[in-house]
């Protein structure tokens, strides 16, 4: 059966397919007015709460007959009245920052384009692209010829993807390995150790010191003890900023310890790899750059629109020699991999757009104001707290977490749970982690929409919620 030409389409709904002859004066509209929704409810942030009042969702079946534009528009209303707030200037729980305005366009016209990244024919500038944006990358870095990378769809799959190309280096007849991290290192890598089936004392976490960063005191000790228990590495995850206190691992002095044993370097760089990108600042990555490989997030301060994850090795061949399986059904590259050769992801989205978008936005002075910005505020708002009151749990990113200095685990809970709370009901959402043995209250600082005044009044509220 023919799908209704324009003709005989009612004006009133959207064809099911964009013409291919001409512009389509209704998919034209209902873009402006869906846009319009759109940037209406990014321009009363402010006005309403971090998270929405929940309300009944709109039908997910669909009708006996396609939904007219207005119905459409309508059902894209009510789940974005539903959706929760970024751009609000509370909305400092997690690293989930407002989106980049440019990023969002990219991501509409990467919907329109439909390339897929699983072969060069079926997106051969965007596959261009996204080879030489990752070497850029690289090239910030450190990393050094021959190094290269892919885009994933977020911080988990990157690091599984790191691990997996790590245990193909190491090589099949290397039997029931070990993988080592901090204590504090993502729920993602016992997420990949899981998945890649290895056993079940493979991850093995090691403490951290007082400034939160991995020990290198107890790494070097479980390297030695497993070097008599002729049990292999598969690698050292180092973390550049972990979850709760934004720690950093001592990168250049993990970097030399693996080296000198023969271990593969995984560095989850997910939250602050992205300082590498900074003139002032990126020496708080030093070391990054001796690193195998590295997962880098731009979604979590930059403000790329999710998903945004970058896997960079220092070998880009590693990637092929763990993904590769051949495309029979595909034409052969012209000087680049496919796509689906590199990485566990076979079909997947021109991801690589938003990010070259977002970042020709931003130039780098936008870089360096976005980073800059965050840190800026990270410190104005840890010398307003009353220290007498509150322990700072920190490392040296724009993440900010704090417990109250009286009172038992009891306490601590009672305290986090009514304290977020009340912030909450005065428009300011931060999270309520569990470190250590009890929980404590979080605030991140990736919202440029975050003025001094709300840092101030926000620490008003917490010095006066302790007596």
């Amino acid at each position: 059966m023919q799908a209704c030409s324009e003709s005989q389409h009612p004006q009133d709904r959207l064809a099911p397919f964009a013409i291919p002859s001409a512009a389509d004066p209704v998919l034209r509209d209902f873009l402006h007015r869906s846009s319009d929704l759109l940037c209406r409810w990014i321009g009363s942030a402010d006005r309403s709460s971090p998270v929405p009042v929940m309300r009944p969702l709109p039908d997910v079946a669909p009708g006996a007959e396609g939904a007219s534009v207005e119905s459409l528009l309508s059902d894209l209303q009510q789940v974005m009245d539903g959706a929760y707030q970024p751009s609000h200037p509370g909305a400092l729980a997690h690293l989930d920052p407002p989106p980049l305005t440019a990023s969002i366009a990219a991501e509409l016209v990467c919907a329109g384009l439909n390339n897929n990244l699983l072969a060069e024919e079926l997106s051969p500038g965007l596959t261009g692209l996204e080879h030489d944006l990752c070497r850029w990358f690289c090239h910030r870095i450190g990393l050094p010829i021959g190094s290269g990378g892919v885009l994933a769809s977020g911080g988990t799959l990157s690091n599984l993807m790191a691990l997996v190309a790590a245990r193909a280096a190491l090589g099949s007849t290397q039997r029931d390995p070990v993988l080592l991290c901090s204590q504090d290192a993502h729920v993602s890598i016992n997420k990949a150790a899981r998945v890649m089936g290895l056993a079940e004392d493979a991850l093995q976490t090691l403490p951290v010191a007082p400034d939160g960063g991995l020990c290198l005191e107890a790494l070097t000790e479980r390297l030695t003890t497993l070097q008599a228990q002729r049990r292999p590495c598969l690698a050292v995850v180092a973390t550049a900023g972990t979850t709760v206190r934004g720690a950093i691992d001592p990168l250049s002095d993990l970097a030399t310890l693996c080296r000198d044993a023969g271990v593969w370097l995984h560095v989850d760089a997910a939250i602050g790899g992205v300082f590498a990108l900074s003139t002032s600042h990126a020496s708080l990555m030093r070391g990054m750059e001796e690193a195998n490989s590295i997962t880098l997030n731009p979604q979590k301060l930059l403000g790329i629109t999710k998903a945004s994850s970058l896997l960079l090795l220092r070998d880009r061949t590693h990637l092929r020699q763990a993904f590769a399986t051949g495309l029979p059904y595909m034409q052969q590259p012209t000087g680049m991999d496919h796509g689906g050769e590199i990485g566990l992801q076979g079909t997947r989205p021109a991801e690589i757009l938003k990010l070259w978008l977002g970042l020709r936005q931003l130039g780098e002075a936008g870089i360096e104001a976005t980073l800059s910005g965050a840190l800026q505020r990270r410190a104005a708002f840890a010398a307003l707290l009353d220290p007498e009151k509150l322990t700072l749990l920190s490392g040296d990113l724009h993440l900010l977490a704090f417990q109250a200095k009286q009172g038992g685990i009891d306490a601590a809970a009672r305290w986090s749970e009514e304290t977020r709370q009340m912030l909450l009901s005065k428009g300011y959402m931060l999270s309520r982690p569990f470190y250590g043995d009890r929980f404590c209250l979080k605030a991140v600082f990736g919202n440029p929409h975050t003025t001094a005044q709300h840092l101030s009044d926000l620490s008003d509220r917490l010095n006066g919620s302790l007596a």
